[in-house]
């Protein structure tokens, strides 16, 4: 008999995985040309030719007892992690030290990790609607609270008074992602200097620490000049968690890393834990070839611009056929309202098509659907015929409400 908690994660398993596999089914049945899956954040473009490059240099010049052994430290290859540091110090006007970095197995990995290090039963974390649903099995891996903040689907901006009124002297997390999975919207500056000037009055109203988890793995991937802002200069308890899945393409390698700045409360203490959490969780270490590869490629990044033409090709040929989204800065997902109440319905109504699209209730957002254009443009083009037709069922229904 396998555990309660698990008999409940196992009922409310990703229906993102679940409708990924429907497509690779629906694949085999009609061809893969004819199948328009946006069901799952995979991307799609090449890693950097520098990436192969690294991976053979590597398995050449290293020792293999070295190379394929633990690590001297669970956090990971001193000199990458000095490597990283410098990079960051560079790039953001940080100042960062080796001993601020614990490489990690994938953002995934490394929020769990931290989550660990921090939580003790009954604390909060608060997540903001929509949001990447696996942030609340993360939570409750360690028996914590997650606790929402509703959606403003004006915009997708945090609602932030509402944010202040759910903070509470149990809150010890906040977990932010911008660019964000599923509405492709950015943070501005003034959301997070408002959002810190908050934390900063909860945490003297109860005298506690609230720790800001900035989730990234989106970073690199913002259009049209957009800037990230990097949110350990705005609050001083923030921690960052960073991938490499999507800045270099490379998901199936879990590979990242944790920022936990100096300015931290406790910070040394808050090092130490995670190097622990990384051995007792059984990651042990993050992978060493991996490890070694992201510090040749540190100023290497993935072509954008195949993701930035299927950003604008979907959303412009959404827009003309009558669906309502907005326009997404960064990641590679687009949030389209769904024109009717029951977006599970509409879901459904769009497999008729092979069109494959994930409910906005997988991400606290009903009503809404995800649709990930990490696919290869032909997709993009060759579904909008099948879009036009989606669009014609619930033609009476947007004109009613216009």
């Amino acid at each position: 008999m396998i555990s309660k908690k698990m008999e409940n994660m196992v009922a409310n398993s990703s229906a993102i995985r679940a409708m990924f596999e429907e497509g690779n089914r629906l694949a085999k049945l009609y061809g893969q040309e004819n199948v328009f899956d946006f069901s799952l954040g995979n991307p799609n473009v090449p890693a950097p030719e520098a990436v192969k490059k690294a991976i053979m240099e590597v398995l050449a010049e290293e020792d293999p007892v070295v190379l394929h052994g633990y690590t001297n430290s669970n956090a990971g290859y001193e000199d990458v992690r000095r490597a990283v540091a410098e990079s960051l110090n560079e790039r953001f006007g940080t100042k960062f030290h080796f001993e601020n970095i614990t490489m990690t197995v994938g953002a995934a990995g490394g929020l769990n990790v931290i989550l660990k290090a921090l939580l003790n039963p009954g604390d909060e974390v608060i997540a903001f609607a929509p949001y990447f649903g696996e942030y609340r099995s993360y939570t409750n891996n360690y028996d914590g609270v997650l606790v929402e903040i509703s959606p403003n689907t004006v915009d997708f901006q945090p609602k932030l008074d509402e944010f202040e009124a759910k903070i509470t002297e149990k809150t010890k997390v906040v977990i932010v992602n911008t660019p964000n999975n599923p509405t492709g919207v950015v943070y501005s500056e003034e959301t997070i200097q408002k959002m810190a000037a908050i934390m900063e009055a909860k945490q003297k109203e109860y005298g506690t620490e609230i720790y800001l988890v900035s989730d990234e793995p989106y970073r690199e991937l913002a259009y049209d000049g957009v800037e990230v802002p990097y949110l350990t200069k705005y609050y001083d308890n923030t921690i960052v968690g960073y991938s490499y899945s999507k800045s270099l393409s490379l998901p199936g390698e879990r590979i990242g890393y944790l920022v936990i700045p100096d300015e931290a409360a406790d910070s040394e203490k808050l090092i130490n834990a995670a190097n622990v959490a990384t051995r007792i969780l059984g990651f042990v270490n993050a992978p060493t070839l991996q490890q070694k590869v992201v510090k040749a490629c540190l100023n290497e990044k993935t072509d954008i611009s195949y993701y930035d033409r299927n950003r604008e090709t979907l959303y412009q040929g959404l827009n003309e056929l009558g669906f309502e989204c907005i326009k997404p800065e960064g990641a590679f997902y687009l949030f389209l309202k769904s024109p009717i109440e029951d977006e599970k319905a509409f879901c459904a109504a769009a497999k008729k098509y092979n069109i494959l699209i994930v409910p906005g209730s997988s991400f606290a957002c009903p009503g809404y659907v995800r649709l990930a254009y990490c696919v290869s443009y032909e997709t993009i083009v060759n579904s909008l015929p099948k879009f036009a037709e989606l669009a014609e069922e619930y033609k009476d229904i947007r004109e009613q409400k216009a």
